[in-house]
C-alpha cells in the first residue's frame, strides 16, 4: 500500500539523506480502480453519508475552501521543492478531513489549517521521509495556536447505525484489501479496553465512554490518521500494531485527563517518535 493514494502518498519531495525507504511495485488495481483513487472515493463516501445521517460539516464553503487550499499549496511546493506537479489525491484528502474535522465560525481556520497539514510533509522530515500525518498535524497546532478561533468535531459524536455499518463495512474491504487491516483490528478492541479502564476511573457510563468510536469523528481518524502508510512505522506488522497500542494508551491517559481532543493529540505525540526510533534504528543498521 506504499503507493496507494492517502493523505501523504503521492509524489513526495525528494530529500537527499541516508536513509532510503526500499522501492516497492505499484500496486494492483483495487476493485477495478487506480488504487490513487481508492482512499479520495472512501473519504468522499464518508463526506456524503456522514452529512447525510449527522450533518457534520460546519458549511460547504468551509470544506471547499479547505480543499482548495490543500490542494493549491501541495501543487505550489510540489512544484517549487520537485519540478513537477503532484498528483493531488493526497491534498484532496487532507483537505476533506480538514473540512469535516475542523469547527470554527470563521473561514480562515479552514485554509490556514489545511495549508499547514500540506507544507509539514514537505518542511518537517528526517530520513527522506515526514513524520507526522499531515492532517492530525495540522489539526493539532492549529488548537495549540488558535483555540480561540478553532475547534474539531470531537464532541459533537453521532452513532446512526446505518451510517455506521455503510461506512465500518466499506472502509474495512478497502483497507483489507490494500493491507492496512491489521491496524483496525489491533486499534478497535483495544480502544473497547480503553474505555473500561476510563469508565472505571470516572464511574460513569461505559456506553458513553465506547460509543465515539461509531461516529464520523473516530471514522476518519481510524480509516485515514493511524493507516496511513507513509506516516507508520515500516518494518513489520507487529511493529505497526505495537504503535497502535502505544497511542492507545497515550489516548487513553488525555481521555482519563478529560480531554476531547485525545485521539489527536496521542498519535501527534507517538507516531513521530515511532518514525523517528525507526529511522535511527535503520541508519545504526546500515552504518554496521
Amino acid at each position: 500500500m506504499s503507493a496507494v493514494a492517502t493523505e501523504t502518498s503521492t509524489n513526495e519531495p525528494k530529500v537527499s539523506s541516508g536513509y532510503e525507504p526500499r522501492t516497492k511495485s505499484a500496486p494492483p488495481k483495487v476493485f477495478g480502480i487506480d488504487p490513487r483513487l481508492i482512499m479520495p472515493l472512501l473519504i468522499t463516501i464518508i463526506l456524503l453519508v456522514g452529512q447525510l445521517f449527522y450533518g457534520i460539516l460546519e458549511s460547504y464553503v468551509m470544506t471547499l475552501t479547505a480543499i482548495g487550499s490543500a490542494i493549491a499549496v501541495e501543487l505550489l511546493l510540489s512544484r517549487f521543492l520537485t519540478g513537477k506537479f503532484s498528483f493531488p489525491a493526497s491534498a484532496y484528502i487532507s483537505g476533506i478531513s480538514v473540512g469535516i474535522l475542523t469547527r470554527s465560525p470563521f473561514l480562515w481556520p479552514f485554509a490556514l489549517c489545511a495549508a499547514i497539514s500540506i507544507a509539514s510533509k514537505y518542511v518537517l522530515r528526517l530520513g527522506g521521509r515526514h513524520i507526522w500525518n499531515p492532517s492530525n498535524f495540522g489539526i493539532c497546532m492549529m488548537l495549540l495556536l488558535a483555540p480561540y478561533a478553532f475547534s474539531t468535531l470531537s464532541i459533537q459524536w453521532g452513532n446512526n447505525l446505518y451510517a455506521m455499518v455503510i461506512i465500518w463495512t466499506l472502509g474495512s474491504i478497502i483497507i483489507y484489501r490494500l493491507k492496512r487491516f491489521h491496524i483496525i483490528a489491533t486499534y478497535v478492541p483495544l480502544f473497547v479496553l480503553s474505555a473500561a479502564i476510563v469508565t472505571y476511573w470516572h464511574g460513569n457510563s461505559f456506553l458513553t465512554n465506547v460509543s465515539p468510536i461509531t461516529g464520523p469523528m473516530y471514522q476518519l481518524f481510524i480509516f485515514f490518521m493511524i493507516t496511513d502508510p507513509m506516516t507508520t512505522v515500516r518494518k513489520s506488522k507487529w511493529a505497526q500494531s505495537f504503535v497502535v497500542f502505544l497511542i492507545v494508551a497515550a489516548e487513553t491517559i488525555f481521555r482519563i485527563n478529560e480531554n476531547i481532543h485525545a485521539p489527536y493529540y496521542a498519535l501527534f505525540i507517538v507516531g513521530p517518535i515511532a518514525n523517528v526510533v525507526e529511522v535511527a534504528w535503520d541508519r545504526r543498521r546500515g552504518g554496521e
